[in-house]
């Protein structure tokens, strides 16, 4: 197989090997995988698109300041670099990519934005303290809260999850959301928002990744339970369920030759780059969405319906 590569519509071709060129869907990347989650966004092939050079901000989210976990890169990244067009300041939890972080702050700060970078295990609920302690101190309050980072890693059946596995990914992906809100509550004021991410896996059951759908599935079961318990309080708490991004994630968890197929089972036929995601950030950050709390908005290019 052979591919085609061009930076304008963003996707490879894939030709068989006899040189046809295939038109069942739309790939976005040659065959790679990493060794490492939740993965390292500067060594992917190619780079994701995180910001739309034609989103010009508005004052949407001016004056307010937003923590985005996993911010430094792939999904996160796109919604920090939305939330600083719209006028906000951001804080960005990551845990040791420590090269996309700064790719991300700097990338921030040529914006004109301002952003703080803080390292730690999200499964240690020390950490989460620190994130609010620190965020406060450089920012003096807190007004959104996206809960992004995760991990999930590719096993053909339930008997190859081993405990040390399902327990991590527990951990990232539900304790770490858990304590941080928790941390975070206090904080809020009426107005605020809390956007959690889930996946469109939730909604079908993907077969390989029994334990990181178990853990998303729960992630909306939390948004539906928490926005009509904060609810009174004017404190959103919504959720968003994306399909195939092209993030870190990806070639962190498949192996390397299930890579050029992801997305391909989208109405669509194809993925999509991080920046397409951005505006639902925004959306449910700002005030355009303040009649809207404990919903599951799904950017899957049609994967999923209804």
């Amino acid at each position: 197989m052979k591919y085609d590569y061009s930076f304008g519509n963003q996707f490879y071709n894939y030709y068989d090997d006899l040189g046809v060129k295939s038109t069942e869907y739309q790939i976005m990347a040659p065959k790679q995988a990493q060794s490492n989650q939740p993965g390292m966004e500067y060594l992917m092939t190619p780079k994701p698109i995180f910001d739309n050079p034609n989103y010009k901000g508005s004052g949407k989210l001016k004056g307010k300041v937003a923590i985005i976990t996993g911010g430094d890169s792939g999904l996160g990244r796109a919604a920090a670099i939305a939330f600083v067009k719209e006028g906000a300041k951001v804080v960005i939890p990551y845990y040791n990519e420590h090269k996309d972080a700064e790719d991300t702050k700097q990338y921030i700060e040529a914006l004109g934005g301002r952003c703080l970078l803080l390292p730690g295990d999200i499964t240690d609920k020390n950490f989460s303290n620190h994130i609010v302690q620190e965020t406060l101190k450089t920012f003096g309050k807190i007004d959104i809260l996206v809960n992004n980072a995760g991990v999930q890693y590719q096993q053909d059946s339930l008997e190859e999850i081993c405990d040390e596995q399902f327990d991590w990914t527990m951990k990232v992906n539900i304790y770490g959301m858990f304590y941080l809100t928790k941390a975070v509550l206090p904080h809020l004021k009426p107005g605020a928002s809390i956007i959690n991410l889930t996946s469109v896996t939730t909604f079908y059951g993907d077969p390989q990744l029994i334990d990181y759908v178990t853990t998303k599935g729960a992630i909306v079961g939390f948004t539906r339970a928490l926005a009509r318990n904060l609810a009174l309080k004017n404190i959103r708490v919504n959720a968003i369920a994306p399909g195939f991004f092209w993030t870190p994630l990806q070639p962190a968890c498949w192996v390397a030759e299930k890579i050029p197929s992801l997305g391909a089972d989208a109405a669509m036929a194809r993925g999509a780059m991080p920046y397409e995601l951005a505006p639902t950030f925004v959306f449910l950050a700002s005030d355009d969405s303040s009649y809207m709390t404990g919903q599951v908005i799904h950017n899957n290019g049609g994967q999923i319906m209804g």
